[in-house]
């Protein structure tokens, strides 16, 4: 919580108690539907959340943007960048049944009016958005052959419409096909060992 204060230090009172308040409801729903590794629960501010906020170092998303969570899992990226764009849509999903059941637990329990989650592959989504956010549930030729179609054409935000994908490691044949693809590291916005080679990938779709 500590580095999250830091880092994020325009936090309304509503945002700390909802952020502090993360720790409690996972490690309570962890115990009943395993949905973060256990060694990943105590360092869930670090591993999850943090990782998670990495999307807004490098965007500040505008009232009213439209993003998709694929493959979200227990809520991660979309639940603690719902916390922190409050007037930002988010809807998550993921093809497990009994993790969207977290998420839509924990999303209520903070009070979060601007997340919607449900089962659902990506290629069956209907409608389309500003951002498609995951962290590595896949490569991403695949990814983007699940979410082609699925990006607005018009842009609202700095960064054009597109992915913001969470991966680590070397990507260079991963995107090689992917020229437009923009590396952003996270190492340097963040101190900690664990963001040493962790990285946001931009890669503007239209």
């Amino acid at each position: 919580m500590q580095e999250i204060k830091k880092q994020f230090p325009k936090l309304t009172e509503n945002q700390l108690h909802q952020f502090e308040k993360l720790q409690d409801l996972y490690q309570d729903w962890n115990s009943k539907i395993n949905v973060i590794s256990r060694k990943d629960i105590d360092e869930l501010y670090t591993r999850h959340v943090l990782h998670s906020l990495g999307i807004a170092k490098v965007i500040t998303f505008k009232p009213n943007t439209k993003i998709l969570d694929v493959g979200t899992g227990g809520g991660f990226p979309g639940i603690p960048l719902a916390i922190l764009f409050p007037e930002v849509d988010f809807y998550l999903i993921d093809i497990i049944g009994k993790k969207i059941k977290v998420v839509n637990e924990v999303a209520s329990a903070l009070g979060l009016k601007n997340v919607k989650a449900e089962q659902m592959r990506a290629e069956n989504v209907k409608q389309d958005y500003d951002f498609i956010v995951s962290r590595a549930v896949t490569n991403m030729p695949d990814f983007v052959s699940w979410v082609s179609g699925k990006i607005k054409k018009t842009d609202a935000n700095e960064l054009s419409n597109g992915i913001l994908y969470l991966k680590g490691g070397d990507l260079t044949e991963e995107l090689k096909n992917f020229p437009k693809a923009t590396q952003y590291n996270l190492s340097d916005f963040f101190e900690e060992d664990f963001f040493e080679t962790k990285k946001v990938v931009h890669l503007p779709l239209k």
